[in-house]
């Protein structure tokens, strides 16, 4: 148990310098289109913006178009997510609400923090972003280097 929340806290630690970091979403975007999964946070992204529409107007063109481009079957940026879950969007679209997206954006969300996330954080990428961040800050604070 401990060691589990050694581990645990470890992630979160790494993730929160992650969210620190400038160049972060870039690098782990590039990440995942390294491994054909981009579409996860470009979902995920996609969810985000739509989440903060104003405008009911706009909620419908906006919804739309995710579930063109992630959700429907054969979508050109198709998620990997559960029948049941597509089955809800599906019939919810006609008529969208601001949380229509809500559960396939955590099972995304879960995906990428249990599998995507841990392998990036091992890689070469994220080893020259904390490189790259560590030399920008001792820049910052030693201005004569």
């Amino acid at each position: 148990m401990k060691h589990s929340q050694g581990l645990k806290s470890d992630v979160i630690y790494k993730q929160s310098i992650f969210k620190k970091l400038r160049d972060g979403l870039d690098a782990f975007r590039a990440f995942l289109k390294s491994e054909f999964s981009e579409e996860n946070i470009e979902f995920w992204l996609a969810c985000e913006d739509f989440r903060k529409t104003k405008l009911a107007a706009t909620i419908a063109s906006k919804a739309q178009r995710i579930y063109s481009e992630f959700i429907q079957a054969d979508a050109p940026r198709e998620i990997n997510i559960d029948f049941n879950t597509r089955d809800r969007i599906t019939q919810a679209i006609s008529k969208p609400t601001l949380s229509c997206f809500d559960d396939a954006q955590q099972l995304i969300y879960t995906l990428m923090a249990k599998d995507s996330f841990p392998r990036f954080l091992k890689s070469e990428a994220y080893k020259e972003l904390v490189n790259k961040e560590l030399k920008r800050r001792q820049k910052r604070w030693l201005p004569f280097l």
